[in-house]
């Protein structure tokens, strides 16, 4: 390790400073900034789609890139310079001055440990069965809003609710740096506000936080310095006031463009759908439970084509549960769903949050595309054609899901069910993880085939900017 006075700007021992940080693949550059600073009280958040490099930053001064990926640079926290290169110079830091609040905290949590141990874990001098961990643990748990929680298993709760264990765990050993790299991915904006309290509150007791998001709205809250990153490199940063209101390069204007409010497409406009068609789904009076928790009940509604409907609400209030309920993929417990002939053999298509789910992990994609294009008769130029749509070429098809971004595989997914030109596409939270631009583009194609094909659409999102961007019809669950 690589550690040596630094005297940092401002008469300050307490910020974190970073003059240079670059990190490659061989060639491949995929980070090369400078000069970034965190001073207390002022938070820094860096935005940018997926791939400009922001999660590589984060993991760089971490110190925990996969070894593929060789970092150059330094890092100062207060007098004290690490050199980014050392992957372990910054290990005994881990949880009592530096931690990382990743992303998926539902996929960071050991699934077979019970919430409470999980999060005492991370408290300094913790051995197993230390009460005074657990009950800091407790504590912890309750500042977070998940007081009575700590015996649960980390499948049993929501999205928002693992994000909120995860920032417990992260932050019980004290670390003053909090990193937190893409921590709104599929939170509903309830969750997501009482994340940005969490945050906000380290930082008023004086710590000091980087956030790593492609979510505008969370940088707003947080407030603070905004940094946008495009192709490794920083093009933009300043107030976040200023940053996502008045940009001044080009990059940043189309980032802010790209939030659901502000789209301007031709098939934002509302379908003129004919309400004396026969509907091709028609629910009466369904209603489902999970023991005393009533999900709906008695609800009624009729999809036609060229309809677009959205599920809107909460994490857990039961969107995907009715989404699956009305295209015969989930039971009820009372009312009865009558579907029209055209919707079958595959002409229900879904589209699901996690698109890793719906591809097989060892086949390359060429595979499961080819055979949409056998079973329903499109041709090869129409795959060519949806692919040029949402920017991918060919070539992609030949690597399997795993070489190929979220966003990249969301859009073939999109690609995949349009082949089998559906009468309803069913789109359960399907662009929830994307970036914003990558959004834009992926409901662009979705939607410029939904209209060209007169196609009906079912979308359950937690996002009401969304749903107002694309549905004319929604049903709202989880209200009191």
């Amino acid at each position: 390790m690589t550690e040596t006075a630094l005297v940092t700007d401002r008469g300050t021992d307490h910020a974190l400073s970073v003059p240079r940080a670059t990190v490659r693949h061989g060639t491949v550059t995929l980070v090369d900034v400078a000069d970034l600073r965190i001073a207390p009280g002022r938070p820094l958040t860096i935005v940018g789609e997926s791939g400009s490099g922001k999660s590589v930053l984060a993991h760089a001064l971490m110190g925990t890139l996969p070894p593929e990926l060789v970092a150059e640079g330094s890092m100062a926290i207060g007098p004290a310079r690490f050199d980014l290169a050392d992957r372990s110079g910054r290990r005994h830091l881990w949880g009592r001055e530096l931690a990382l609040l990743p992303q998926e905290p539902g996929l960071s949590l050991d699934p077979t440990m019970r919430v409470r141990a999980q999060v005492a874990e991370g408290a300094r001098g913790w051995r197993p069965r230390d009460r005074a961990a657990l009950r800091l643990a407790d504590e912890r748990l309750d500042h977070v809003g998940l007081a009575g929680s700590g015996a649960a298993y980390p499948h049993t709760l929501s999205g928002g609710m693992a994000q909120r264990v995860a920032y417990a765990a992260a932050t019980i050993g004290g670390a003053r740096i909090l990193v937190v790299d893409e921590p709104s991915k599929g939170l509903d904006p309830a969750s997501l506000d009482r994340l940005a309290d969490l945050l906000a509150g380290h930082v008023a007791d004086g710590g000091l936080l980087l956030t790593i998001t492609h979510d505008l709205r969370l940088a707003r809250r947080l407030g603070g310095e905004v940094l946008v990153m495009r192709d490794a490199s920083v093009v933009e940063g300043g107030p976040a006031d200023r940053v996502l209101t008045a940009p001044r390069h080009a990059y940043t204007e189309r980032l802010v463009a790209a939030e659901p409010s502000r789209w301007r497409h031709a098939w934002t406009s509302p379908p003129t759908a004919d309400r004396t068609a026969e509907p091709l789904v028609s629910a009466r009076g369904i209603s489902k439970s999970y023991g005393d928790h009533v999900l709906f009940r008695d609800l009624s509604l009729d999809i036609r084509a060229g309809e677009r409907w959205a599920f809107t609400g909460p994490s857990g209030a039961g969107k995907t549960t009715l989404g699956n309920a009305v295209v015969g993929l989930a039971s009820l417990d009372a009312g009865s769903v009558a579907r029209h002939p055209a919707t079958r053999g595959g002409r229900v298509q879904k589209l699901y949050q996690d698109p890793t789910s719906s591809f097989p992990r060892r086949v390359p994609l060429e595979g499961p595309l080819r055979d949409v294009l056998r079973r329903h008769g499109a041709g090869e130029d129409r795959l060519r054609s949806l692919l040029a749509h949402v920017g991918l070429p060919p070539e992609i098809l030949r690597r399997r899901p795993g070489q190929v971004s979220g966003g990249e595989l969301q859009r073939i997914a999109v690609v995949r069910a349009m082949l089998a030109r559906p009468v309803l596409v069913f789109a359960d939270e399907a662009t929830s993880r994307l970036d914003l631009a990558t959004q834009e583009t992926t409901m662009d194609l979705l939607m410029t085939e939904v209209t060209g094909t007169g196609c009906a659409l079912l979308l359950v999102t937690h996002d009401p900017a969304l749903a107002a961007a694309v549905t004319e019809h929604r049903i709202e669950l989880g209200q009191a």
